[in-house]
């Protein structure tokens, strides 16, 4: 016979061991008390919070024969070990989610009528009973509002909006709430411990974070962490079984945005979900660490449900980004998890929600002017290197021909025989200079090519989007400028343009391009293609 789940197995036996939700089972109690028991009540709420559990209490303890009404139910008298055994004939359970039409609900109606076979009451408990279609609400409105004396309805849902308000009104609600992470941890330790097993306290608070506030679902969890009762649960193989991130990746990306970050926030995003962390689960970590950062910018401690170590992270992000920015991060991520729906990339989403949440490159670039076709034939008749201006070339345009090599500039208006050649030639020096005045430029500039020099500017090839707005970031941009200037005594100005993925020519062709004039302009300017090199 298979092993009982845990969830059944520690489904709460009395009022007192249903944790969470004090204000509804202080009410019933008191009510079983005073003898003043309703004929319907509507239990509401998110799932796995005790509503079905708490419906099956109220219907022992109207029946539970022990005299004191302070102790029912006492699961000790024959009609609480019946329906502990699933075995009382007076306590009916209806699914709504399969039993939807008015046939159902007649059918109900017709036995309602017959005495309790065992007890006082005759119990109906109706889960999901938003489920039900109107005609059958409708049938059940009559017998509802005026029910036999020994019938007692508890109506349960997740969706209280779908219930007519013709139900409602006839019922007494009750709205269930998530329970805390704390009575959840402790809970699940006394489960732990009653099941003889080892596990950090650590694992245990995220096996009920990854519940999110239901006691059923975190049970389940844990359930599914016990593989072998005598093995240790560490948090990392807690974090490893339930495919959740580790909280310094959670932080590290959050920082990559107050940061402004882009290379730093992808590379986590891809590390995360190429280690085997599953993608929603990673970006609703996400979305609940930025929550706690807005918790902790308006009140301050006393909403933070965190441990002392995310704490101290909550607190220093918290007065480094604005809130409007943290807003729209955390409307970016839950958009990505809202309508994930998988696919090839699965990590997609949540790079997109990053790239919405940092800082976007506001920058008007002018469109090239277009030329003419008389211009064009112009310019293929007379080819001018050495000689050429700055009118002469062609003005620089955001998308550059696929595999387009560096260009060599002759003189120009800077007032030096600057080429390109020797702006490459350099480059290493300029990444060393860059380094000293911005960190994050470096890796940045690893990615970008000198493809042309006119007169005073330096164009740079990039195959991305993303490291053309990081390198065009003002204070990155400057940073660059002046370290060309530092290297190459020449004051440049900077253009980062969008270099092809196809097409690229040899490094032999490219220098060849680079140390001849005419040739490149053959390949560049007229669109010539080289089709044999002589050595």
């Amino acid at each position: 016979m298979p092993a009982q789940a845990l969830y059944l197995k520690w489904r709460p036996q009395t009022f007192e061991d249903v944790i969470g939700q004090d204000h509804i089972t202080r009410t019933l109690r008191n009510a079983l008390h005073q003898g003043r028991i309703r004929h319907a009540y509507l239990f509401s709420g998110p799932r796995g919070t005790g509503k079905t559990t708490s419906a099956r209490l109220l219907a022992k303890a109207v029946n539970c024969q022990h005299p004191d009404p302070g102790i029912k139910p006492c699961n000790e008298c024959p009609h609480c070990l019946a329906v502990n055994e699933a075995r009382y004939l007076d306590l009916i359970e209806i699914d709504a989610a399969s039993h939807t039409g008015v046939d159902d609900v007649r059918d109900l109606r017709d036995k309602i009528a017959f005495a309790p076979s065992e007890g006082q009451f005759k119990v109906y408990i109706i889960d999901e009973v938003h489920r039900f279609s109107g005609a059958a609400f409708d049938a059940l409105l009559k017998t509802l509002e005026e029910p036999p004396a020994h019938a007692i309805f508890v109506l349960a849902t997740t969706e209280i909006n779908k219930v007519p308000a013709t139900i409602k009104s006839r019922c007494l609600m009750f709205e269930f709430r998530r329970v805390s992470l704390a009575e959840v941890t402790e809970r699940l330790a006394l489960i732990a411990e009653g099941e003889g097993v080892s596990i950090d306290w650590a694992a245990l608070e995220l096996i009920a974070r990854e519940g999110t506030g239901s006691v059923r679902d975190s049970i389940s969890l844990l359930d599914q962490l016990i593989a072998d009762p005598d093995a240790h649960i560490s948090l990392e193989m807690a974090a490893d079984i339930l495919g959740t991130a580790s909280g310094q990746n959670v932080v590290e990306l959050a920082q990559a945005i107050i940061e402004n970050n882009a290379a730093a926030g992808l590379d986590i995003i891809n590390h995360t979900i190429d280690g085997g962390t599953d993608p929603r689960q990673f970006g609703r970590q996400v979305i609940e660490h930025l929550r706690q950062v807005v918790l902790y910018q308006m009140a301050g401690d006393a909403l933070l449900d965190a441990t002392e170590e995310r704490r101290a992270a909550i607190h220093i992000q918290a007065d480094g980004i604005g809130r409007k920015a943290l807003l729209a991060a955390i409307r970016a991520f839950n958009g990505a998890i809202s309508e994930w729906q998988g696919g090839w990339q699965p990590q997609l989403p949540l790079e997109l929600a990053f790239l919405d949440s940092i800082k976007p490159v506001i920058e008007d670039e002018p469109e090239p002017a277009p030329r003419s076709r008389t211009a064009h034939t112009a310019s293929r008749a007379a080819p001018r290197s050495a000689g050429r201006t700055q009118d002469d070339l062609p003005p620089p345009t955001d998308q550059m021909p696929s595999g387009a090599p560096p260009v060599q500039s002759a003189g120009d208006d800077t007032g030096t025989d600057l080429r390109i050649r020797d702006v490459a030639a350099r480059w290493p020096d300029v990444l060393r200079a860059a380094d000293a005045r911005n960190p994050l430029l470096p890796a940045l500039l690893a990615h970008a090519t000198p493809r042309d020099l006119r007169g005073d500017l330096l164009i740079l090839g990039v195959r991305n989007e993303i490291f053309k707005q990081q390198i065009e970031i003002p204070e990155k941009r400057a940073a660059l400028e002046q370290s060309l200037a530092d290297v190459l005594g020449v004051p440049l100005h900077c253009k980062v343009v969008i270099v092809g993925e196809s097409g690229e020519h040899s490094h032999d062709i490219d220098q060849l391009l680079a140390e001849d004039d005419v040739l490149a302009f053959g390949v560049n300017e007229l669109g010539g293609e080289l089709t044999d090199l002589d050595e």
